[in-house]
């Protein structure tokens, strides 16, 4: 059974709810399109991140025991009578490094924030609009 044919929109305003259409739906695609090239771009960074950080954290292994092999040999180096006293120094100086270290990292993490100035901009915008509000 063949569909029936719709009369196609008559009057003044056919030709303007037309074009609004057309502007709404080039709209709507325009969004969309760059919205899943944001997620696109996301997920290849966050691949990208994910390998750097494996990457690094491998790299921070193997130096860490090619120096613990390096002290072992300058330990191995030194007198016997002062053998003691190196290790004690070197650990002591290992330590207070990894504590200054440590809280320098910590002081940095707490100052970076997210997205900082995206959410002043946001602050600003909302303020602008409740300003246009109370008017």
């Amino acid at each position: 059974m063949a569909e029936p044919i719709k009369p196609a929109p008559q009057g003044p305003g056919k030709g303007v709810f037309d074009i609004v259409s057309r502007i709404a739906t080039v709209m709507v695609s325009i969004v969309e399109s760059r919205v899943r090239l944001a997620v696109i771009e996301l997920e290849e960074e966050k691949a990208n991140i994910f390998q750097l950080l494996l990457m690094v954290g491998i790299t921070l292994i193997l130096t860490a025991f090619g120096l613990m092999s390096l002290l072992v040999v300058l330990f191995w180096a030194i007198d016997p009578a002062y053998r003691l006293t190196a290790i004690a120094t070197t650990t002591g100086v290992l330590l207070l490094l990894a504590v200054i270290l440590g809280a320098m990292t910590l002081a940095k993490a707490k100052r970076s924030t997210l997205l900082s100035l995206t959410r002043k901009q946001l602050d600003v915008d909302r303020a602008l609009l409740e300003k246009d509000d109370e008017q």
